[in-house]
């Protein structure tokens, strides 16, 4: 069973060890220290006279920062050690920080070794989540005081360079100090761990003048700027008090995980830790679009850096195409020698259309036009994409097969996992496929880009073609995806346009999209809220009783905060109010459960058969979007919505949280307050 962990981040740099600070990666332990998809450490273990310290207890002190407390065993019941040891640690500037503080509390001095073994395998993180050989070769050595750890594989060049403030005898890839600590005294040492990317003459030189002199002003700069984010979002208060640090935790957390583009100003949300800690399209845009009333700053430097990338050429290896949005954006040496196709890889169907339903969403928040007509084009180009693309054999609906055979994706809706797209007796659905959430996105985002066009761009004539067939998709949609004798729009078409009759989550992401008929979205709703997909905690990935529904099954029975957190506002938007503040409450309590912050995603087992929600074992955390959903919750618990230049507020609270406030809320009015209260009997 793998070692419980512990991380730091900020954005795309992180570091991951066990209970005690250490790292040790093995095949089922990713620790390390990671960066631009590169673990630069995977090796980082502190030994005096031999033993490893126990823990004591652990200090979270800021996303980028922790302390761990620790002693060194005596072999009996009790601690009663005379030596203890404080291991601080910082992430940030290319590396980390971290102070090892060593107290002697006997009445004799203490003669002590103190070794710190460090190693790097240097792995991209593919090669640590698929268990990919390496092909380069690593260097160690000593170099005017510096512990240097290298990897190269042509003229690719990876370092790593570990330097001490105390004297320290390097060899056989660990430093050892030889420590003498006077009676009630201490001895202390500063390491600076530094991740070089592609180093040249000076470089390692300059990299250990900047870690050592700017890494506490790091740390500095990071708590400042992490106390004017929260400060800058609107402050939210409830007679539930949970609600409050659920509240914080994620505003925390997607502050973590901004990642930040030398190219474009800002920041945007990283998908999530560990795995996902690069630009994604399709996360990054709904967790965005999640956030828009709390911090509006992400949805802009999204679309920007989206934006920037856009397809432009056909290359089927990446899966790229004129107009098409990119999935995701890899920094690593698979991606560097094109092992991988992630730089970017363009393997997602949705992200095109998720992008113009965030931009007219933007602009709806905001007013911020001077963005949305800098981005005409690329609206343009992501339409063409739709309809030439996107609608890969002319039926008028979007379906997707990958073109990468190799190692591009299979599934490439919300849902990428294989087994995801599956008929009602748990046969898998041939390609190419259809989902239906596909078909809302598009409809959506055409009525969107038709305001845009009519009230921005000054194109009533496009304005009015979008609009036109936007209606047309939506009847066509709802005569072809109806399942009549299951009451339920079908998962998807199939190759041969059959109807994949899985009953499913995805049926809640039609009403946020607007795209179902009034009389369907009724016949949704009951099920969306039956035992079969409602858990009590939230609404399962697919329903049980499915042929493959299984409730730790990556996406045929999980409950993921974010979908929930869709398909609730997607309630409210055909006027299911109490059902979606039902859903809403669910995933609060659960969020409360997980000390504040919601996983990726958490197991489907019915709420009264476990009484507590059951974790999911590789689910990330923090994860982008599960951050977002607290956040679209308390817009749909309060029915936060523009409207030109005012904000509408139709409050609709479960009892438990008998009060809500949500005060200086940022958008084209300047700030506004919302209240709520509890008007609902469970």
């Amino acid at each position: 069973m793998p070692v419980q962990t512990v991380s730091i981040l900020d954005g795309n740099e992180f570091v991951v060890s066990d209970i005690r600070g250490d790292l040790e990666a093995t095949p089922t332990d990713n620790h390390g220290l990671f960066r631009d998809d590169t673990r630069f450490l995977s090796r980082w273990i502190l030994t005096i006279n031999g033993q490893r310290p126990m823990l004591l207890s652990i200090n979270d002190l800021a996303y980028f920062r922790i302390r761990f407390f620790l002693a060194l065993a005596t072999g009996t019941v009790y601690v009663d050690s005379h030596l203890s040891v404080q291991r601080q640690r910082s992430v940030g500037r290319r590396g980390f920080h971290e102070d090892i503080i060593l107290f002697n509390h006997a009445h004799e001095r203490a003669d002590l070794e103190v070794r710190l073994e460090a190693a790097a395998d240097f792995a991209d993180l593919f090669e640590v989540k698929d268990k990919v050989e390496k092909k380069g070769e690593c260097y160690r050595g000593v170099d005017s005081g510096r512990l240097v750890l290298r990897y190269e594989r042509g003229t690719y060049r990876r370092e790593t360079v570990i330097t001490s403030s105390e004297p320290a005898e390097m060899r056989d890839g660990a430093l050892f100090f030889q420590v003498r600590i006077p009676p009630h005294a201490q001895w202390s040492t500063c390491l600076d761990v530094a991740a070089i990317s592609r180093p040249h003459h000076g470089d390692a030189a300059e990299a250990r003048s900047r870690r050592t002199h700017s890494a506490h002003a790091s740390g500095h700069e990071l708590e400042t700027n992490l106390q004017d984010w929260v400060a800058g979002a609107p402050k939210l208060n409830s007679t539930w008090a949970p609600l409050e640090h659920i509240y914080r935790r994620s505003l925390v957390d997607l502050a973590a995980l901004r990642f930040r583009n030398p190219a474009v100003p800002g920041a945007l949300p990283a998908a999530g830790l560990p795995w996902f800690m690069a630009i994604f399209g399709r996360d990054s845009l709904i967790t965005s679009f999640q956030a828009l009333p709390f911090v509006p700053e992400l949805a802009a430097t999204t679309l920007r850096t989206l934006a920037l990338i856009q397809g432009r050429v056909i290359d089927p290896f990446r899966e790229e195409e004129p107009g098409k949005i990119a999935h995701e954006l890899r920094l690593g040496e698979m991606t560097a020698f094109e092992e991988r196709p992630h730089s970017p890889y363009y393997g997602s169907a949705d992200s095109t259309a998720l992008f113009l339903v965030l931009l007219d969403e933007y602009e709806r928040w905001t007013g911020d036009r001077a963005l949305v007509a800098g981005l005409e084009r690329e609206a343009r180009a992501a339409i063409e994409w739709v309809d030439h693309y996107g609608d890969r054999d002319g039926d008028g609906f979007i379906e997707y097969e990958r073109q990468n055979t190799q190692t591009g994706l299979e599934n490439q809706c919300w849902k990428d996992s294989g087994d995801s797209i599956v008929f009602a007796d748990g046969t898998l659905a041939p390609t190419p496929r259809g989902t239906c959430e596909l078909q809302g996105y598009v409809y959506d985002a055409k009525l969107r880009t038709a305001r845009l066009a009519r009230e921005v761009w000054d194109d009533a004539d496009w304005a009015d073609r979008l609009e036109r067939q936007a209606r047309d998709l939506k009847q066509r949609f709802n005569e072809a995806f109806w399942i009549p004798e299951r009451g339920f729009f079908a998962l998807a078409l199939d190759g041969r346009k059959r109807k994949v009759d899985a009953l499913t989550s995805n049926i809640g992401h039609l009403l946020w999209s607007g795209i179902a008929n009034k009389d369907a979205a009724e016949s949704c709703a009951r099920h969306l809220m039956s035992d079969a997909l409602f858990s009590g905690w939230g609404v399962r990935t697919m329903a049980a009783g499915e042929g493959s529904f299984n409730p730790i099954g990556y996406h045929v029975g999980t409950v993921w905060p974010h979908d929930t957190s869709i398909i609730a506002w997607g309630l409210r938007r055909y006027g299911y109010r109490k059902e979606a503040a039902r859903l809403a409450w669910g995933i609060l309590e659960a969020a409360e459960l997980f000390h504040h912050r919601l996983p990726e995603a958490f197991a489907g087992y019915a709420r009264e058969a476990t009484m507590y929600p059951v974790e999911y074992p590789t689910a990330c955390s923090p994860q982008a979007w599960a951050t977002g959903a607290p956040l679209l919750l308390v817009r749909t618990l309060l029915g936060l919505e523009p409207h030109g230049e005012h904000l509408v507020i139709d409050p609709c609270l479960p009892e438990p949280i008998g009060r809500l406030e949500l005060l200086d809320i940022p958008g084209r009015w300047g700030r506004m307050d919302a209240f709520g209260r509890a008007r609902l009997v469970q």
